[in-house]
């Protein structure tokens, strides 16, 4: 007997639209249960395949047959912000056809920012509860590659981002939505209107006896009709009551504590007891580039905060490592209003500000029009404000990069930015 998903898009026309690791992922999968069926893969990039029933079309105009086909499985970073769809063309990801065929449970996560931090926490309190847990989505592992070994039991902890969601039509049992900040501009049909609409359908496809968790410190409430939500519903304040003390070194700041409490709530409503998540808690071992601790050179501790694409997160890494001396900012511009950010970093305890292009650089300038006591260095890359904030920050204090902006100016990814910057750091700590 064929798995749901398979039957689902045996008889379709099939385009798989991008061919990274979830494309691949999407190739494998539908090639274990249908090695014949014809298929075609469309991607920017000039891309090769062992496969003689696989049609490839790449270049500029690869997204012109989109329409072409029953099903478009779409990569999450292509943008269809300029792509009309056809009415008998469906649109859908690995993410949606999870949602709506695996047997198992499944937790969403979404948000501007916390998603990674709270998603690795609901795993790792349900795994010491006992459950059988997996921690897959946007956090690097697609979703396809883990259908083969679930169960009824298993619980799917699937960390969302708006692009995977975009074309979602169904949604989890228990949905948890971090925050909504201005991010991903540039991708969306109706700019921030569209980012938020996205976002949403984590929970728009919930029933009843589904849960629904967020944010009510933010007032999430101005972007969600609550009326309309399940049931079950559970607003997280920052300064909620916890049963335990947070300890754990890796989880500083308010909007950590925050973290642990969807995740707290989310655990409870199935059942994992105050011990299993305290264990959970303290099982937390930080992720790399958020807030991470790179090491003490020359007398300068250096953090690496890359995954900060958004001015609110850098403030909360601020005010969380509190003794920060230097913050580098700055990547693509991606049309996000600065404005409150540039007065925050002029009253701000951190006394260098290094921006380096493009939007680094955009401060930089608003900051020294305005007037400030700070130093302000426009850095002409990665490389030389690394090498300047050697020079400028105080011995026994911190230097941060949280970049308040995307990478993609410059990097494939904020992972490759932020292991580019650790490179850097040792280098001139020589």
């Amino acid at each position: 007997m064929l798995p749901k998903i398979i039957e689902y898009l045996n008889n379709k026309s099939v385009l798989i639209l991008g061919f990274g690791r979830e494309g691949q992922s999407t190739l494998k999968y539908i090639r274990d249960y249908l090695p014949e069926k014809k298929l075609v893969i469309a991607d920017k990039n000039n891309i090769t395949v062992d496969d003689k029933n696989v049609e490839i079309i790449s270049g500029e105009n690869y997204l012109d047959c989109v329409n072409d086909f029953e099903l478009v499985m779409k990569s999450p970073g292509i943008s269809f912000k300029n792509v009309e769809v056809a009415e008998n063309t469906e649109v859908s990801c690995q993410v949606d056809l999870f949602l709506r065929f695996a047997p198992c449970h499944k937790v969403g996560i979404t948000g501007s920012k916390g998603k990674t931090t709270t998603s690795t926490l609901t795993y790792e309190m349900l795994k010491a509860a006992g459950y059988d847990a997996r921690l897959i989505g946007n956090i690097g592992v697609p979703v396809f590659e883990t259908l083969d070994t679930l169960t009824e039991d298993t619980v799917a902890v699937i960390e969302m981002s708006s692009h995977q969601l975009e074309f979602t039509r169904k949604s989890p049992e228990i949905a948890i939505l971090t925050n909504v900040y201005e991010e991903h501009l540039d991708h969306y049909k109706g700019g921030f209107a569209g980012y938020v609409n996205s976002k949403l359908n984590i929970m728009r496809y919930q029933t009843e006896n589904n849960s629904f968790i967020y944010n009510a410190t933010q007032g999430v409430s101005q972007y969600i009709d609550l009326s309309v939500t399940p049931a079950h519903k559970v607003g997280v304040k920052a300064d909620g009551e916890l049963p335990f003390e947070v300890r754990n070194e890796y989880l500083l700041g308010e909007h950590n504590r925050q973290d642990v409490l969807f995740a707290y709530n989310a655990a409870k409503i199935f059942g994992a007891d105050d011990s299993a998540c305290e264990k959970g808690v303290e099982n937390f071992s930080g992720i790399e580039h958020r807030m991470e601790k790179v090491g003490t050179y020359k007398g300068v501790t250096f953090y690496n905060d890359c995954i900060a694409t958004i001015p609110h997160a850098v403030e909360c890494a601020v005010e969380a490592l509190k003794k920060v001396d230097t913050l580098i900012i700055g990547g693509k511009d991606r049309g996000i209003d600065y404005s409150e950010f540039v007065d925050y970093l002029l009253n701000c305890s951190v006394s260098n500000i290094i921006g380096t292009p493009e939007t680094g650089h955009n401060i930089a300038d608003e900051m020294l029009k305005k007037g400030t006591q700070k130093t302000v260095i426009k850095a002409a890359d990665l490389e030389e404000a690394v090498e300047k904030a050697y020079e400028v920050t105080a011995l026994d204090k911190i230097c941060l990069l949280s970049p308040a902006a995307s990478s993609y100016n410059v990097y494939k990814n904020f992972e490759e930015k932020g292991r580019h910057y650790k490179e850097l750091i040792k280098k001139y700590s020589e």
